[in-house]
């Protein structure tokens, strides 16, 4: 029995939600799913494939499972970044090139499209499918389905590229945290306390990664930055210890790491730059870069032609599960998914239903051709 809230009213013009997948995607972007909050959308989730005759579980982590012929598995996150923006359809968007309906909520391209695509290719191809949550945080769902499950043959994870793209890279990921603390002192003394350390390190760390270029530029709408290491500082505290005996200091941080390179030689490199205080590692992603030539990334681009479109491909300069599964796994992954990731995130997230009536039939001839 199912036990899925239902989704609430959506303003849309009538006839623009009248396939199975629009209702699902317009039903999905409905329910707010931020990461740690997906129950509510996951139950939506599994209800749409117990309707559809599919089995579907809720595993320990959250994930809704439907598994099945295990020749590729589909896989997309659940969870979105916080945001209550409304949801709605609309006639038309310029910015787009779109002349049909707009469905406009957060979620739409980040990636409930791609969720909801991938959720009806699985029940018409009869492929596996996993919707996983807490991508958005520590990727908890994905981590929990690599322990918890055995390898699919391939894994096309839903992420948007546009219908017509599909993501071959990423770059990997690696965090840390710096502390350093000194002896409180007077204001008026000249040496520097440990905010001083603190700010003075980051500089030197930025110098350090800032130089580093890629040898070559691969195809895609991040092309160059993909080839690079990048640095951001995440959080920053520091000020007077409670006992007035110490000034103490701490700065988050997160490195995006290229595919020539590692966490492990970025955290050797930034090491480097230690004089004071000390450093401690925490998330780490290896950097994913697919084959081309292998399903089933040869089988998307079949399913792009067969809906009228020319495949190209995309390298991105963040991070996805798609790196987990490729490591964990040791098998072919891929991303693909309806819209454009230039709205991730974006107050404006908006999703054309024309692109992801097309993303649902390139999925179906990928599913179709790698199914077993």
């Amino acid at each position: 029995m199912s036990d899925a809230r239902p989704a609430p009213d959506i303003e849309a013009p009538n006839g623009t939600l009248d396939t199975p997948g629009r209702r699902l995607l317009a039903e999905l972007v409905s329910i707010p799913s931020p990461s740690g909050e997906e129950a509510p959308a996951a139950s939506h989730l599994r209800s749409f494939f117990e309707r559809n005759g599919r089995d579907a579980v809720l595993d320990a982590a959250g994930n809704v499972r439907a598994p099945a012929d295990d020749s590729v598995l589909l896989t997309s996150h659940i969870d979105t970044v916080p945001g209550d923006l409304p949801v709605s359809v609309v006639e038309g968007d310029a910015a787009l090139g779109a002349d049909g309906p707009v469905l406009h909520g957060r979620g739409s391209v980040d990636a409930t499209g791609s969720l909801a695509a991938m959720a009806v290719a699985a029940i018409e191809t009869g492929v596996s499918f996993a919707g996983v949550v807490a991508e958005e945080t520590d990727s908890a769902g994905a981590r929990y389905l690599l322990a918890d499950r055995s390898a699919p043959e391939a894994v096309v994870n839903g992420e948007p590229s546009g219908w017509n793209a599909l993501t071959l890279g990423y770059r990997g990921l690696v965090s840390g945290r710096y502390t350093v603390e000194s002896r409180a002192a007077h204001g008026a003394r000249p040496e520097p306390n440990a905010i001083d350390h603190v700010t003075a390190w980051w500089e030197r760390v930025r110098e350090e990664v800032d130089g580093s270029d890629a040898e070559t530029e691969p195809d895609g709408d991040e092309a160059g930055i993909f080839g690079t290491i990048t640095a951001r500082a995440t959080e920053i505290t520091g000020g007077l210890a409670a006992d007035g005996e110490s000034v103490e200091a701490t700065l988050d941080v997160q490195f995006r790491v290229p595919p020539d390179e590692s966490p492990l030689s970025v955290q050797e490199s930034v090491e480097t730059c230690l004089t004071h205080g000390s450093l401690t590692w925490s998330d780490a992603v290896p950097p994913h870069v697919a084959d081309p030539r292998r399903s089933p990334a040869a089988a998307l681009r079949s399913g792009i032609r067969g809906a009228g479109g020319e495949p190209t491909h995309l390298h991105k300069t963040g991070t996805a599960d798609a790196n987990l599964f490729a490591d964990g796994w040791d098998v072919p992954v891929v991303s693909y998914g309806p819209g454009d990731s230039a709205l991730d995130h974006a107050p404006d997230e908006r999703l054309p239903l024309a692109e992801f009536d097309r993303a649902v039939a390139v999925l179906r001839t990928a599913c179709e051709q790698l199914a077993n």
